[in-house]
């Protein structure tokens, strides 16, 4: 397996299946309105037809989006008869959310010191 910078040493398997499992997460995440609906069921969980309702989209691709984020171990399921709820599986998910924002501030500041 190639090493992600050029000249390095192989990646060990264990390293290689960890980052795997990272960027999974990572990429359920890259999508603004996936990022739309953590931050929502952050306040609480909510059923699909909430969230359809606030997304403003069909149901089919509110449903695809939540099969996503449930798939990467993001969002939890329970269905109460008709109606299925969502909630986040691990709310510390939001961290990342605190650090891409710090992220931004930084660059924004960089890009303002450039413009000086």
């Amino acid at each position: 397996t190639p090493h992600p910078l050029p000249g390095g040493p192989p990646l060990d398997p264990r390293t290689q299946a960890r980052c795997a499992a990272r960027a999974r997460v990572i990429k359920a995440l890259a999508h603004p309105t996936r990022l739309f609906i953590v931050e929502e069921l952050a306040r609480g969980e909510r059923c699909v037809c909430e969230l359809r309702e606030m997304v403003g989209a069909d149901l089919s691709t509110v449903s695809k989006h939540l099969a996503v984020l449930k798939n990467a171990g993001i969002l939890s399921d329970e269905r109460r008869g008709a109606q299925v709820f969502y909630r986040l599986r691990v709310p510390c998910v939001l961290n990342f959310f605190g650090c891409v924002e710090a992220v931004l501030r930084e660059s924004a500041a960089q890009a303002a010191e450039v413009t000086r």
